[in-house]
C-alpha cells in the first residue's frame, strides 16, 4: 500500500513538473516572442516584448520566438546590366530588424523563410535602381544615393513582412573578370602610349635646354676672352708705359733691372742650363757689377 501512494506521489510530481514547464516560458534581452493559440495571437498577450519569466496555458498555447535585433542579410554576387549596357557584379548586404513579429510569422513563417523573401526583394531592388545608372554613378559619384534608393524600394516591399530596412550597402561593383581583363589591357596599352609621348618631349626639351646651355657657354667664355685681351692689352701697354718712364729716368739702373730679371728667368733651379762661357756680355754684372757696360751693349741689356 504504502508503495502504492509513493509512486502515484512521485507520477504526481512528475505531472506537475511537465505542467509548471508546459506553463512557462523565458524571454531573453535579445528576444521578442508570440504567444500562438491554435496557430492565432493570445489576445492582449500575444505579443511578448519583456524579457523575463513568462506564463501560458500549457498544451494548448505555444510561443515563437523571433529576434528583437538588428539582422544582417547577405546577398550572393550577381551581375547588373546599368544604363549605359555595361555588365558589373554587385556584392551587397542588407541590414533590417522585425518591426511587427505577428505580420512577420503570419507572412513568412520563421527568420530563415523571411531571409529567402527579403532575397528576393533585394535583389530586385538593386537591378532596378542600378539598371537606371551609369558606371561612373555607380562606382563614384553617385554611389551613396543610389544605396539609399535601393533601401527605399526595399522599405516598400518589406513592410508587408512586418520588416524595416534599416540599410544597405553595396560592398563591390567591379566588372566581369574577362572584362575588368580587357579594360586593364586598353589602360596599360593608353598609359604606355602617353608615357612614350611625355618622354619624347621631355627629350625634346632636355636637347632645347642643352642646346641653349653650350651657345650661352660659347658666348659666355667669348665675350670672357674678349675682355680678358683687352684687359691685357691694357696692361702691357700700362707696364710699356711705366718701362719707357723709368728707362728715360735711369737707363743704368732700368739696365741692371732688365739683367736681374733675365738671370732670373734663365737660372732657374727646376732647369738645366749649360752656360760655356762666364764672358758672355749677358754675365757682365756678376763680372762688374758696378761697372756700367759698353755703349754698344745696352741696347741689349734693356731688351726683355
Amino acid at each position: 500500500m504504502k508503495s502504492a501512494v509513493g509512486f502515484l506521489a512521485l507520477v504526481a510530481a512528475v505531472l506537475a513538473i511537465i505542467v509548471v514547464s508546459a506553463s512557462t516560458f523565458v524571454v531573453t534581452q535579445t528576444e521578442q516572442a508570440l504567444v500562438l493559440r491554435f496557430g492565432q495571437p493570445v489576445a492582449g498577450r500575444g505579443l511578448v516584448t519583456q524579457p523575463g519569466l513568462h506564463f501560458k496555458i500549457p498544451f494548448v498555447e505555444n510561443v515563437v520566438y523571433l529576434d528583437k535585433r538588428i539582422l544582417d542579410l547577405e546577398m550572393p554576387k550577381q551581375e547588373v546590366l546599368a544604363s549605359d549596357n555595361t555588365r558589373i557584379e554587385v556584392d551587397a548586404f542588407l541590414r533590417y530588424r522585425i518591426v511587427d513579429p505577428l505580420k512577420f510569422y503570419q507572412s513568412v513563417g520563421s527568420i530563415r523563410r523571411g531571409e529567402v523573401q527579403l532575397g528576393f526583394i533585394l535583389n530586385s531592388a538593386v537591378r532596378r535602381v542600378l539598371g537606371d545608372a551609369d558606371l561612373t554613378q555607380i562606382v563614384s559619384s553617385e554611389r551613396e544615393k543610389l544605396m539609399g534608393d535601393i533601401r527605399d524600394q526595399v522599405n516598400i516591399e518589406s513592410k508587408k513582412l512586418g520588416v524595416f530596412a534599416i540599410d544597405t550597402r553595396i560592398r563591390r561593383a567591379d566588372l566581369p573578370k574577362q572584362i575588368s581583363d580587357k579594360v586593364f589591357s586598353r589602360m596599360q596599352s593608353e598609359w604606355a602610349r602617353e608615357a612614350a609621348l611625355n618622354r619624347a618631349q621631355g627629350s625634346e626639351q632636355a636637347q632645347e635646354i642643352k642646346a641653349k646651355a653650350d651657345r650661352d657657354v660659347v658666348v659666355l667664355q667669348a665675350d670672357a676672352q674678349q675682355k680678358a685681351d683687352q684687359i691685357r692689352g691694357e696692361g702691357d701697354a700700362t707696364r710699356n708705359k711705366i718701362f719707357a718712364a723709368a728707362y728715360s729716368k735711369d737707363p743704368d739702373f732700368f739696365a741692371f733691372y732688365r739683367s736681374m730679371q733675365a738671370y732670373d728667368a734663365a737660372l732657374k733651379s727646376s732647369d738645366t742650363r749649360f752656360v760655356l762661357t762666364p764672358k758672355s756680355s749677358f754675365f757682365r754684372y756678376f763680372e762688374r757689377p758696378h761697372t756700367n757696360p759698353p755703349a754698344n751693349q745696352k741696347s741689349t741689356a734693356a731688351a726683355p
